[in-house]
């Protein structure tokens, strides 16, 4: 067993075979543990999981992506240890160069560059995007990719780390100082951005609420400030001109997620349908 692949899944049967198929395309059979943690699932999320070869299945009542983690953690014990969401499509030939990474001396963290198809997306949407994109936090922190790849060491690292935070990448890449962490260039892992406004900001209300709990948590370090946005846009005139699109949803994901922060609702997930459309 070469490593294994923890998937937290909640009603992800749109798009999760092809997902687990093009994981474990070009890897001999048995060389990796893919575990899916079904989790409060109303669909057919865990009978999708189980018709692709080479897939463990485990199912929980509980609705909870931190549950479905710690769940699959215990199950998935070979290392180096993926860490994957349901939604995003990473294929097997980026598994093995996330796990070769994981070979240099000090490095106990990896994820792969993003791929963010924006075609479909409406233009407030692409704005964002282009925006988020180009932050240097977004460049160079392991979160927002979906997937993360992690030694033993790391993963005892992020285990000791207090509570189980709802925004679990941006803990795990935190915890890593610069030269412990990666991200791999020739490893990609594509991510479906929402389609439209409304879902955007539903998933950017997650983003803040998660944020906000890290804040509590001592757990982040590096935060996007104005004077950031404001040096990103004279640098780069054409990122500058969808700055107020960027700064609008940021706005308006902060007002609306400032309920759940108030009420300690951590738990709650605003989940964005038209990317799995």
């Amino acid at each position: 067993m070469i490593a294994s692949v923890v998937v937290p899944a909640h009603n992800e049967a749109r798009g999760l075979s092809e997902n687990l198929t093009a994981l474990l395309d070009g890897i001999p059979e048995g060389a990796v543990d893919v575990v899916v943690v079904c989790n409060g699932c109303t669909d057919d999320t865990a009978a999708v999981a189980r018709s692709v070869p080479g897939v463990r299945v485990l199912e929980i009542a509980e609705a909870s992506k931190a549950r479905a983690v710690e769940v699959g953690n215990a199950a998935a014990s070979s290392f180096p240890k993926l860490h994957l969401d349901a939604d995003v499509r990473l294929t097997g030939t980026d598994l093995l160069r996330l796990i070769d990474a994981l070979d240099e001396d000090g490095v106990l963290a990896v994820a792969p560059e993003r791929v963010v198809p924006l075609e479909g997306s409406s233009w407030p949407v692409r704005a964002y995007y282009r925006v988020w994109q180009a932050l240097p936090s977004v460049r160079s922190g392991l979160f927002g990719r979906g997937a993360f790849c992690l030694t033993a060491e790391g993963q005892a690292r992020l285990d000791a780390a207090e509570g189980s935070l709802m925004n679990d990448d941006l803990v795990a890449s935190e915890l890593f100082a610069a030269d412990e962490r990666r991200v791999v260039t020739d490893a990609t892992v594509v991510v479906r951005p929402p389609r439209t406004v409304k879902d955007l900001v539903k998933r950017r209300i997650r983003v803040v609420t998660g944020n906000a709990q890290a804040d509590d948590h001592g757990a982040r370090q590096e935060s996007t400030s104005l004077s950031d946005l404001l040096v990103l846009g004279l640098r780069q005139p054409s990122i500058g001109l969808r700055v107020p699109v960027f700064m609008t949803v940021t706005l308006v994901a902060r007002m609306l997620s400032r309920r759940a922060v108030r009420t300690g609702d951590y738990t709650t997930w605003l989940r964005d349908e038209s990317s799995r459309a």
